[in-house]
């Protein structure tokens, strides 16, 4: 029999992680390469990409947390309400149990005995309403702390392969540049293929698609920092 599998441990932050990633490789390369473009020493691009990271990586990880614990405060607010429903107005509750089912394309008479079986379990029947009816699931409870945690870790360790190249590189402006400029690639395009734990689309195109959004977002604030530097 063959065992199903379930993502368990850091799998389970697989999505806070690619994500967090993504967006430190993004906006920190757009910080480097806007400065860059604007003919901004070495020495102010690590600097502000450094603010950006610490700054950025804080903000995301903060709107992580409260992202979820505000969508886990709806949700129970959601299940009292229901719980309230199903307590005093059985009769309603059961006709929108009735709706879902005649919906999905049951017939009158497996809708009602679905109808008659879900109704015996108080429980149950909540958790039906809350999916189909509402179409809210419940969110990961404890782990709220973990996800905005491992968002601001991978957000921070990506985020600094962008600015690697102008920390530890003793080469001209235009070279550094160039390197980091294929370290964000190579960085994006890994992300993105990691997408696929997510999303299961295919994983070469899941990093290209990373790598084309995130070249855009770098050549967009590559030429706004050049333009502003020539117009001040």
């Amino acid at each position: 029999m063959q065992t199903e599998k379930h993502s368990t441990g850091l799998g389970v932050y697989i999505k806070d992680m690619v994500y967090g990633a993504n967006d430190g490789i993004i906006t920190t390369f757009a910080v480097v390469a806007g400065a860059a473009g604007a003919d901004l020493s070495p020495a102010v691009i690590i600097i502000l990409g450094i603010s950006n990271l610490l700054a950025d990586g804080f903000s995301m990880a903060a709107s992580n947390y409260l992202g979820t614990t505000s969508e886990h405060s709806l949700f129970k607010e959601e299940e009292k309400r229901e719980i309230d429903e199903v307590e005093n107005l059985p009769d309603s509750e059961k006709e929108e149990v009735r709706e879902v089912f005649l919906n999905k394309g049951f017939s009158d008479v497996d809708t009602s005995q679905l109808v008659n079986l879900i109704s015996k379990n108080k429980n149950f029947w909540v958790d039906f309403m809350m999916r189909y009816e509402l179409e809210l699931s419940m969110p990961s409870v404890g782990g709220e702390w973990k996800a905005a945690t491992m968002t601001f870790l991978t957000f921070v360790f990506a985020g600094t392969l962008p600015l690697l190249p102008f920390i530890v590189l003793p080469v001209s402006p235009a070279q550094t540049l160039n390197a980091s400029v294929i370290f964000t690639a190579v960085s994006l395009f890994l992300v993105g293929s990691a997408r696929h734990f997510i999303t299961r689309k295919n994983w070469f195109w899941s990093g290209l698609e990373m790598l084309f959004v995130g070249g855009i977002a770098a050549v967009v604030a590559y030429w706004v920092g050049y333009l502003v530097s020539n117009l001040i």
